[in-house]
């Protein structure tokens, strides 16, 4: 068979990328075509993205990635996954109605107080979503709040992957497994809104299509003349759907994900949700996967304490080397007596990271790391027992007996924080070289192309290729 080739437009809080995959022989090959920084921008109190420049990169990318295919051959479709939760509002016409604000705008926090107070039980047997700052449903909740003549200019609500899928296809849908992100997606039906959510949130029902599966197509790519005849395809719009799609899984049932970067998601792959109070005391979020099952996870704070703190020392790695050598010095360090809390608030959106974990410190009367490798030691360290108690809380709950944790995303490079999980809880962690994000979103693409007849089969097919550490707890 000819080589088919696919693109990827992965885009994460902190960099995005676009990845062009050629499949042949059942093997995938990676090449990368384009990748950008990327960092919402403060003005007055608030936060927002730069949605004109995403979308201009995107484009960019994607002409890349046109230009590396070899004399002749086509790209034959086009998948967006981004990070769940932030959306835009639009008017009939596509217009933006009302600037995107970014998921750490502490815009959210009345809202979030007053539902902890009120209801938060009731909207998570409902949704199956913990009440969290950065939900869907809290933020649009504040905006039609604060501006409720919104609610006359918008007829359409598509978060941030719908919309570069309208942007590049002309079709206004909203994908499944980022809508499931929203606190606002009943977890008792197979695929529909939910409508207490919605009346509790004051949210106008006329603002949602019904959700879409990942693999449908939305039409030929508009707009761009090199990609000319590819077709987009709604694969898991929500970037880490897309990770766990491209773990190689044990039929079993018995292994836990995690996907490791700005955030830490720890789950795995149900038939039925997780619920209870247990569960919601948790956190546990019972998103949905591309297949319509659920990815019951919870969201441990990750490798943003690390990036953010970089900005506290002059002395700060550049290079992959340098990083390296960083990581050695670390390991050298003992492990961390004390961990830090990963949920104080104060990590959220510091001015300075270095100064929030200080000042964390001396409230528990300890001393703060003499160094850059101190503090990745103790960052390290902290996230891998918040992995544990995760790891805890979900064998507590189902009555299941992990084997493996397959680690996937920037943090499986990181040897210290790989061994610094196996160590606290006590699992084997596979870590994988593996673009995890944009594997997952070329796999649901080739799948839709029916090159690969089902996931269960292109997990197997990867996996037989795949290069992978193993980290024996100690």
């Amino acid at each position: 068979m000819k080589t088919l080739y696919t693109a990827a437009v992965d885009l994460g809080a902190t960099s995005g990328r676009v990845i062009l995959g050629a499949w042949s022989k059942n093997k995938l090959t990676l090449t990368e075509a384009h990748r950008f920084p990327n960092a919402y921008r403060e003005l007055g109190k608030h936060a927002y993205w730069e949605l004109g420049t995403f979308w201009h990169e995107v484009r960019t990318g994607l002409i890349r990635a046109a230009a590396l295919l070899p004399k002749g051959a086509k790209l034959s479709s086009v998948g967006v996954d981004t990070w769940g939760c932030d959306h835009v509002l639009l008017n009939d016409e596509g217009r933006l109605v009302f600037p995107p604000h970014a998921y750490r705008d502490d815009r959210t926090q009345v809202g979030l107080q007053a539902l902890a107070k009120n209801g938060a039980s009731r909207i998570y047997a409902a949704t199956g979503i913990p009440n969290v700052f950065y939900n869907t449903s809290l933020q649009l909740a504040e905006t039609v709040a604060s501006c409720p003549a919104v609610t006359d200019l918008a007829t359409r609500c598509l978060f941030l992957s719908d919309y570069f899928n309208y942007l590049l296809s002309g079709k206004m849908e909203n994908e499944f497994t980022v809508a499931s992100t929203s606190q606002l997606i009943d977890v008792h039906a197979p695929c529909d809104w939910s409508r207490t959510a919605l009346e509790h949130f004051r949210i106008p029902p006329s603002w949602f299509a019904t959700p879409i599966r990942a693999g449908t197509k939305l039409g030929p790519v508009r707009g761009i003349p090199e990609l000319r005849g590819a077709q987009v395809i709604a694969v898991p719009g929500h970037d880490t759907a897309c990770a766990y799609d491209a773990m190689p899984a044990a039929e079993d049932g018995n292994d836990l994900f995690l996907s490791s970067g700005t955030w830490s998601l720890v789950g795995f792959e149900s038939a039925t949700p997780v619920l209870g109070p247990e569960a919601e005391k948790a956190k546990v979020a019972n998103e949905r996967t591309g297949d319509g099952g659920y990815r019951p996870l919870t969201n441990v704070a990750g490798l943003f304490l690390l990036e953010q703190i970089m900005g506290d020392f002059k002395h700060r790695p550049q290079t992959d080397r340098e990083w390296s050598a960083l990581i050695a010095a670390a390991e050298k360090l003992p492990t961390s007596k004390d961990s830090l809390d990963l949920t104080d608030r104060a990590f959220m959106n510091p001015d300075s990271m270095k100064a929030a974990i200080d000042a964390q410190l001396r409230k528990r009367n300890l001393k703060a790391p003499r160094d850059l490798a101190g503090y990745t030691r103790l960052i390290c360290d902290s996230i891998g027992r918040g992995h544990a108690n995760a790891v805890q809380a979900f064998e507590r709950m189902t009555g299941k007996k992990f084997k493996r944790i397959l680690m996937v995303g920037g943090g499986s490079k990181n040897r210290l924080l790989c061994q610094a999980t196996a160590d606290a809880t006590g699992l084997p962690v596979l870590s994988f070289s593996l673009e995890g994000t944009a594997v997952g979103n070329l796999a649901r693409q080739l799948i839709a192309l029916k090159a690969v007849p089902d996931l269960k089969t292109f997990r197997h097919l990867l996996s037989a290729d795949l290069r992978q550490k193993t980290f024996s707890p100690r």
